[in-house]
């Protein structure tokens, strides 16, 4: 046996210790590869939803009736728009509404024109006047700030704030209601708030019934802490102003 053939197996061990540890080196590689690729990826994720997030806080929406940001998240694009025109309105509000629930804040306004109403509610004319003892109807529009209402149920709590101070008001009474049913803004002998909005609330066009929020002042005699929801097709003609949803 020359010396050849006897380093013969030594030569295959050193040449399959070579594969293997050429096969750790590629596996070594290829996963300081991966994580190289991997940890960049990751950054430019990063950087780039950050970018993305000050992009959308530069997009906010100040009102400036309650100095915060307008949440436009269940608005129609047409209602945002809308509203953004709207800040052109000159015109100091009358109240603040706000429900905790939904975490709705809007200015209260004396008008139910088109205008009025994409910034913010309107006092619908003929009902009680903000601080008087009455039944107060403001309305406003459902792809936009009352969108939410869909969301209250009874014994949920409104805040009005007023020049001289808060009224918390706790819902009574939800109803669905024809356009011609102005019923529910009759006169109360008690403090009562009533939202009107057009129903259904997702519906394209004209929406063809109304969405009432009854509530009465804390601890009124009114207060009534059980829900019903009514469909009431018929009652009499309806007044321009509460129309307009």
């Amino acid at each position: 046996m020359n010396a050849e053939q006897q380093a013969g197996p030594s030569l295959k061990l050193e040449r399959i210790l070579f594969a293997i540890g050429f096969a750790l080196l590629m596996v070594w590689g290829a996963a300081w590869v991966h994580r190289f690729v991997s940890s960049r990826a990751a950054l430019a994720r990063f950087y780039a939803n950050r970018v993305e997030t000050h992009a959308n806080a530069a997009q906010q929406v100040l009102d400036p009736a309650t100095g915060n940001a307008v949440d436009f998240s269940l608005w129609s694009p047409k209602r945002v728009e809308a509203f953004k025109n709207s800040l052109a309105l000159n015109k100091a509000p009358l109240a603040i509404i706000r429900i905790p629930k939904i975490r709705l804040e809007v200015p209260v306004f004396d008008d139910t024109d088109d205008f009025t109403l994409n910034r913010g509610l309107g006092r619908i004319h003929g009902t009680a006047q903000i601080g008087q003892i009455g039944n107060l109807g403001l309305a406003g529009h459902r792809d936009g700030f009352l969108r939410g209402l869909k969301d209250v149920a009874a014994g949920d709590e409104i805040d009005l704030d007023r020049l001289e101070g808060t009224e918390t008001y706790v819902i009574s009474k939800i109803q669905i209601v024809s356009p011609d049913d102005v019923s529910v803004l009759n006169s109360t002998p008690t403090p009562t708030l009533t939202l009107v909005t057009c129903f259904p609330f997702y519906f394209i066009g004209n929406a063809p019934q109304r969405y009432i929020v009854t509530a009465s002042l804390k601890n009124s005699s009114q207060t009534n802490a059980s829900a019903s929801v009514d469909s009431n097709p018929n009652g009499k003609k309806n007044s321009d102003q509460e129309k307009k949803k």
